[in-house]
């Protein structure tokens, strides 16, 4: 089984979220993570948060120890921290489980 993160963003840079997601890739992909599903959404019929959300994914990776070490890791909170932090005003958590792979 591998752990998977079901998240909402509000994207307000579409170029500088592009880099990001270019950026962390090759670093997602070392700790056997990746992106099952990924949707630009133009409307949000119910929501339990205030955020707004026009960008839902899905996250995977093989444990929560892997995730772990990828989210605290050196290089990805920099990559966060210059293009990530530029696009993306909201980040909503919808749903963190494990997955039959």
């Amino acid at each position: 089984m591998s752990h998977e993160i079901l998240v909402g963003l509000d994207i307000i840079n579409d170029d500088e979220y592009k880099n990001y997601r270019e950026a962390m890739t090759p670093l997602l992909i070392t700790y056997g993570g990746g992106f099952a599903y990924d949707f630009k959404v133009s409307e949000v019929l119910k929501s339990e948060t205030n955020e707004k959300i026009n960008r839902i994914f899905t996250i995977h990776f093989p444990n929560t120890k892997k995730m772990e070490a990828f989210f605290s890791n050196t290089e990805y909170l920099l990559i966060k921290e210059k293009y990530f932090s530029n696009s993306v005003a909201s980040t909503t958590i919808i749903s963190s489980y494990e997955r039959n792979t």
